[in-house]
């Protein structure tokens, strides 16, 4: 049932019942399964020694809502898990006091509460949700990128110019979408003449920016063959440029690379951030078209993501844990300095290590412990022994501070090449743990947060989205079993 994303009701159904009769007679399967699950789950809560949630507020196709909390952390193998801990109905009005009471709640029952630690939670912008999380008093509250990303370049897409545009691709896609099989087997011979990809066009949902984006790039790729079946020629004078594809195109892979639920993301966001802006500057050459949506998504965009907001030295410390980005190659030289300081602190906030002495330390400890007499002294040392006298190695003698030990480690970390783009963070902190330990616990505790609320690949899965169509099939179920782990947890 939770592998196919099957309704609840599928339990009752006589079908079901009868198969689990004849597989097992004698045992209730389904609760005891459920809480053999649960019980694992807890235990590896448990053992997680920092957490993260998520939520995602989310309508079924019978316009019920319901609210999925998701928690994440990295394992000690360095593997971020991702179990889903409750998909419940909402019944009641999308209140502050509402949504915060069942955040309080889903901590409580799965035990993830830290003494003397925050959890941080990931959401969308709703203002319900984010007064929710700070009325619960977990911290800090990461805006969900993606979504972010998306209010963004809606605004983009309500420009006159850019609206019109869309209207008239939109027209021909629905041309071929909804005409006789003539015009799509046509445009199938137009393809193999003009030896284009079989691929076919695709209908934009307005709710969804990406889609608008697909249509376009689409769009642009089989416009030859477009062209040579339609008879109209007005069609190819109004759709002659379509440049703004160039400008979308970021914000695509930018969702892309966000679908990822195991690789550390809020280490992606400032320079995400970075790059977009680099991505949106206006050009002299830009048609006004694309000046206008540049104009539209940078307002918006750096409007919910000020340099003043508290949570930017949060961002800025996840990207420099990051072996990948740790260069901070947008901030100046002062800038990563007084970054690096602030690990540091952090560091010795979160895990102060014990002030270690030198091994000399305790060899000569051990030795003026020793009663036995001394050794006999060489010849060199009974001429010059007096006029030359043996200097103690006092620096060998002075332990380490907490804070010199972990400056030492910090720089060592910033000294180490950058890992390359396509290699695995997570895999190069498993390797290096024991070189870097206390900067590994920091990045254990900062990499686990998700700069999503919810996996882009959750919003629209790969193969037509079934897994999407099927959760819209949900109905409450009346118990308190509001089970829906990730597959992984099966």
């Amino acid at each position: 049932m939770v592998l196919d994303m099957r309704p609840f009701s599928v339990v009752e159904n006589d079908g079901f019942r009868n198969l689990l009769r004849v597989l097992e007679p004698r045992q209730n399967v389904l609760p005891q399964l459920y809480n053999g699950v649960k019980a694992k789950v807890v235990e590896n809560l448990n053992n997680a020694k920092f957490l993260t949630l998520t939520t995602d507020g989310w309508t079924s196709h019978a316009t019920q809502s319901f609210m999925t909390i998701t928690a994440h952390y990295i394992t000690d193998n360095w593997v971020i898990a991702n179990p889903v801990l409750q998909t419940r109905a909402i019944y009641e009005s999308h209140t502050n006091d509402h949504l915060s009471a069942i955040l309080q709640v889903a901590v409580a029952e799965w035990k993830i509460a830290r003494e003397n630690a925050t959890i941080p939670v990931t959401t969308d912008n709703n203002k319900n949700i984010v007064n929710a999380v700070e009325a619960t008093g977990f911290s800090p509250n990461i805006w969900c990128f993606a979504h972010t990303v998306n209010l963004a370049s809606q605004k983009g897409m309500v420009i006159n110019q850019m609206s019109r545009l869309l209207g008239r691709v939109r027209e021909i896609v629905t041309f071929f979408h909804r005409s006789s099989t003539t015009a799509a087997a046509l445009l199938k011979d137009k393809q193999e003449l003009l030896q284009l990809p079989p691929h076919k066009i695709i209908q934009d949902v307005p709710t969804r920016w990406n889609s608008s984006y697909d249509m376009l790039e689409r769009y642009l790729e089989q416009q030859a063959a477009v062209f040579s079946a339609l008879t109209d020629r007005n069609v190819k004078r109004n759709i002659k440029d379509i440049d703004i594809v160039q400008v979308l195109k970021p914000l695509k892979n930018v969702t892309s690379l966000l679908s990822t639920e195991k690789m550390p993301t809020v280490s992606m966001i400032m320079p995400l951030k970075h790059t977009i802006l680099e991505f949106m500057k206006v050009s002299d050459t830009d048609k006004t078209i694309v000046k206008d949506v540049k104009s539209a998504i940078v307002s918006d965009f750096t409007n919910r993501y000020p340099d003043s907001d508290t949570i930017l030295r949060q961002f800025l410390m996840s990207t420099a844990l990051e072996p990948h980005f740790k260069s901070l190659s947008s901030l100046d030289e002062t800038m990563c300095s007084n970054l690096f300081n602030s690990l540091i602190e952090k560091i010795l906030e979160y895990h102060p290590p014990q002030v270690q002495a030198s091994k000399a330390q305790s060899e000569v400890a051990s030795t003026s412990s020793n009663s036995d007499p001394p050794a006999k002294r060489a010849p060199i040392s009974e001429l010059f022994g007096n006029l030359f006298p043996e200097q103690p190695s006092t620096c060998a003698l002075i332990p380490k501070s907490p804070s010199r030990m972990v400056k030492e480690e910090v720089e060592r970390y910033q000294g180490v090449l950058t890992l390359p783009l396509e290699s695995n963070p997570l895999a190069w902190w498993k390797d290096n743990e024991s070189q870097f330990p206390h900067a590994a616990k920091l990045a254990k505790c900062f990499l686990g947060v998700p700069a999503t609320s919810v996996p882009i690949s959750g919003r629209q899965p790969p193969g037509g989205g079934q897994q999407m169509e099927r959760r819209g099939r949900i109905r409450p179920y009346p118990t308190s079993q509001r089970c829906s782990w990730g597959r992984a947890q099966w």
